[in-house]
């Protein structure tokens, strides 16, 4: 991954071809994207939450496929892998770079109060984990934002340096890691054990915030280990945005980063994925965000030069103009139809129908979002959740101005 980011950095456009005048108020393609990101998150989360063991049962049955069903789970959740959390990391790095832009135009110092918006972040993931997912990437986002912010005021050659030794330690602890599950797979360890008492399929609400709690240190360590690569990603999205992936005049770059992300990273991703399920960790976090860049590329090229979304991409786009509030109510909504503590319905169903049920309950939450998103829009500017941050935002910082 570093030496791929590495090339595709030197061939990076200079920052300044962009006109900061001539921009656009807003870019569908980021919008669209977000939309994109958020949805297909889902898409992994969705098979933990059907699980009846929740996350430690999910990854208890991580055996290969033995029938039909079996690969239709394996394909679909290789196509999701890690793929859209690397998007949304991309688009966390371009919304930062954006926030710069702005306080530059208005003759605002950066950072400034932004160290207030990533506390918020973290408060906002904080709660998120304890009483709706153990997954949650917010909490890793706030603490990475408030770095990065930092990092975007230095000079693009420190810039490009802290990308690429991110990048670097990033490999380096996934070849770690990889070699040293390759050996506990070895010595048959048999992974984690059955839950008993089950929290996830008998307990209440109150119970699996309990279990989050006192397992906190076990389900926060994927934040730490993708700490170095979710600085790269930052940095690289702002650098991309700057360099005008999303502009008319950036359809060399775009084409670079489809060759690179869906000509050649998607098809070594699928093909690792599904000939090795202990591969995970390579495709989740190597390939699959490059494989992101390439999703990155080919919105960015639909919508160049376009001002509108279209029908299709609207509905992306109201989802991801309310990205945390669709965030937190897709796992909301999934986890009060699967988990005891409301319908209870992943531990009633059967092994044998679990790849048909997880698919339906993606798709009824998708179409619950993407019927709320422009219900709520039609009303109010925000999210709800984006409406509570931005309002705590502007009284810890004190601003009386949006």
């Amino acid at each position: 991954m570093s030496e791929s980011i590495a090339r595709m950095s030197a061939h990076i456009a200079n920052p300044a071809v962009i006109q900061e005048d001539s921009r656009p108020a807003r870019l569908p393609a980021l919008d669209v994207l977000r939309g994109v990101a958020i949805l297909g998150t889902l898409g992994t989360n969705v098979w933990i939450i059907t699980d009846p063991g929740g996350l430690l049962g999910y990854l208890r049955n991580s055996g290969g496929p033995t029938d039909a069903w079996g690969w239709t789970e394996r394909v679909l959740q290789q196509l999701a892998q890690g793929k859209f959390l690397g998007l949304l990391t991309l688009m966390f790095g371009i919304g930062l770079a954006i926030q710069q832009r702005s306080a530059v135009r208005s003759g605002r110092p950066w950072p400034g109060r932004y160290p207030w918006r990533a506390a918020l972040l973290f408060l906002d993931g904080l709660l998120n984990f304890l009483l709706v997912a153990e997954f949650d990437v917010l909490m890793g986002y706030a603490v990475t934002g408030a770095v990065v912010a930092y990092l975007l005021a230095t000079s693009e050659r420190a810039r490009r340096r802290w990308l690429l030794g991110a990048a670097a330690v990033h490999v380096a602890m996934l070849t770690l890691i990889g070699l040293a599950m390759t050996l506990a797979a070895q010595s048959d360890s048999g992974g984690p054990r059955p839950l008993n008492p089950n929290p996830y399929a008998g307990g209440s609400f109150w119970d699996l915030v309990l279990f989050r709690l006192e397992h906190m240190a076990l389900f926060r360590l994927e934040p730490v280990f993708v700490f170095p690569m979710s600085i790269a990603l930052f940095l690289l999205g702002a650098r991309l945005f700057r360099a005008g992936v999303f502009e008319p005049a950036g359809r060399r770059l775009r084409r670079r980063l489809l060759v690179l992300g869906l000509g050649i990273a998607a098809p070594l991703d699928l093909l690792l994925g599904l000939s090795n399920g202990n591969l995970v960790l390579l495709t989740r976090y190597g390939t699959a965000p490059l494989v992101a860049l390439g999703i990155l590329a080919l919105a960015a090229e639909f919508y160049a030069g376009r001002g509108r979304a279209g029908v299709v991409g609207r509905r992306f786009a109201d989802i991801g103009r309310m990205a945390l509030s669709c965030y937190i109510l897709q796992n909301l909504v999934a986890s009060a139809l699967c988990y005891g503590w409301g319908l209870g319905l992943a531990a009633r169903v059967s092994s044998d129908a679990r790849v048909p049920f997880t698919v339906g309950i993606y798709l009824l939450v998708t179409a619950i979002l993407a019927v709320f998103a422009p219900l709520w829009l039609r009303r109010f500017d925000r999210g709800p959740v984006e409406w509570l941050w931005h309002t705590g935002y502007r009284v810890l910082a004190r601003e009386r101005t949006a």
